[in-house]
């Protein structure tokens, strides 16, 4: 049954110049009063191999628009209401984002923000038409980082299984893979994160043209998600694989060629093949049914005047920030020039000169203080305390490459171990299967943890309701072949509560 279309909903073309210019300002205005994370976003597609792919989404999001010009020519837009609580959504989870020290929170709650605005300037009728273009812009947002880690971890046990296969012996210990060929390290470039972003964005556009049925696009969006990351467990086997033979150097070369988008491209071209014998959707359906759009404009039984929908808008995103900066500010103290690290009973300082040097990452860190530690008995500790008088964008105490483990040194995480309370303990080992132990202490305030996750809840209570916004970071660590955990149980011993060696330091004590 063909739709009519009601003076309610009939469009008119100045009606689309000058809600089409309104949005354009606001959302000009949007990424001005955040522009450092639109700076930030920007800087991450050009430079991160990992999300190199977002540069071809804001593209693809103009033609998914593009599709659907006909059908919003037949809408009158109008000034909504109601999506200024997803405005209002968005601005809030860019407080928590700034609160917790969380760039991709605050990149996401970006682009809702900026998609509330779109519903809210061009009304109900629109948004039902543009509800994929709108769903789709969420991949602008570079996120994935997380996915790292258990990437690499499954990518050795892919390793694992198929080195089993062809009988070639191998250890697998955290993710450093030792053959008779050699140690092999599952880095974070080879963990597949990027090709497996990628690709569910293609896949989700994909879904989206060729299929109807809800359950085919379900079953290949899993095959889109579990393809890639079994592909680079066969490309990582197969580098180790060439090194039995060839050896490192030849394997290397190997690894270059293999693990470029030639590689990936065929697994990419092979996945769209399965899909498509699968289709169901015509090629010449239309991307959106003229109908539903109609019924939706309908709906809508009032309009806001535009210029009231523009301010209201920019006012709901604008509290954010506001209230950040002013809660940030009330607890605000400097940490004085005379902070240093203490001395301990039993123990000596002394110049570390020799082993396989260790630093922990704490960028941003007001002060960040390093020394090694002798005692009687020869053990040796090294001690490293990073102090922030408050936490902010760039400046945050846990986050991706914090911590006990630079990415860009020779340290790599091995294996979580028993903890004490209020402690996070880790094994790091470097080349020339050197290992070294890790015990870390995180204060946020007067709150002790070595939880990550408790230091990201902590800090946003306190960026959000005000409070003292200090935080800290103590580490103990010594190489196993110094003396390892009982040498840092016996320095802890010594040098006593981890909080309370940390407000000394602080004070300058």
């Amino acid at each position: 049954m063909e739709a009519t279309i009601t003076p309610g909903v009939r469009a008119s073309v100045g009606g689309w110049r000058s809600h089409a210019a309104g949005l354009c300002v606001v959302v000009a205005a949007l990424l001005a009063l955040f522009a450092r994370d639109a700076r930030d976003v920007a800087a991450i597609w050009w430079t991160s191999s990992t999300y190199e792919h977002c540069l071809v989404i804001l593209p693809i999001v103009g033609w998914l628009v593009w599709q659907r010009l006909p059908v919003l020519a037949e809408v009158r837009p109008r000034s909504w209401a109601l999506p200024l609580l997803w405005v209002a959504a968005g601005a809030f989870g860019w407080l928590l984002g700034e609160a917790a020290g969380v760039a991709v929170v605050r990149h996401l709650a970006l682009v809702v923000m900026i998609q509330g605005a779109v519903a809210t300037l061009l009304g109900r009728g629109a948004v039902a038409a543009l509800l994929f273009p709108l769903f789709y812009a969420l991949f602008l947002v570079p996120a994935g980082d997380m996915l790292v880690p258990p990437l690499q971890t499954l990518t050795a046990r892919i390793c694992m299984v198929l080195l089993d296969v062809v009988h070639v012996r191998a250890h697998l210990d955290g993710v450093f893979i030792t053959t008779p060929g050699g140690w092999f390290k599952v880095a974070e470039a080879c963990s597949g994160a990027k090709f497996l972003i990628a690709m569910m964005a293609l896949g989700v556009l994909v879904a989206h043209l060729g299929f109807r049925s809800w359950r085919r696009r379900a079953v290949f969006l899993l095959l889109a998600a579990v393809a890639p990351v079994l592909a680079n467990g066969i490309r990582a086997f197969g580098t180790i694989w060439v090194a039995q033979y060839k050896g490192a150097a030849a394997a290397g070369s190997f690894d270059h060629i293999v693990y470029g988008w030639i590689f990936f491209a065929i697994v990419i071209l092979i996945v769209l093949a399965i899909g498509w014998r699968f289709f169901d959707k015509p090629a010449d359906a239309p991307p959106v049914d003229r109908s539903t759009v109609l019924a939706q404009a309908e709906k809508q039984r009032s309009a806001l005047p535009l210029l009231v929908a523009a301010l209201a808008v920019l006012a709901a995103a604008a509290v954010a920030p506001l209230w950040s900066a002013a809660a940030i500010r009330s607890g605000a103290r400097p940490i004085p020039a005379s902070a240093h690290l203490p001395e301990v009973a039993g123990w000596t300082r002394i110049a570390a000169t020799d082993g396989t040097p260790w630093k922990p990452r704490f960028d941003g860190a007001d002060r960040l203080l390093l020394a090694r530690y002798r005692d009687a008995m020869g053990a040796e500790v090294d001690l490293a305390v990073a102090l922030y008088a408050t936490q902010e964008r760039g400046r945050s105490l846990v986050g991706y490459g914090h911590g006990a483990v630079d990415p860009d040194g020779v340290w790599s995480w091995a294996a979580n171990l028993p903890a004490p309370p209020g402690a996070q303990a880790e094994r790091i080992v470097a080349p020339g299967a050197v290992s070294r132990t890790v015990l870390s202490f995180y204060t946020v305030g007067a709150m002790e943890t070595g939880s990550a996750a408790r230091v990201k809840l902590e800090t946003l209570r306190h960026h959000l309701l005000g409070g003292s916004q200090r935080a800290a970071a103590l580490l103990v660590s010594s190489e196993d072949r110094r003396g390892g955990r009982a040498a840092i149980e016996r320095f802890l011993s010594a040098l006593g509560p981890a909080d309370k060696a940390i407000d000394q330091i602080a004070a300058g004590r």
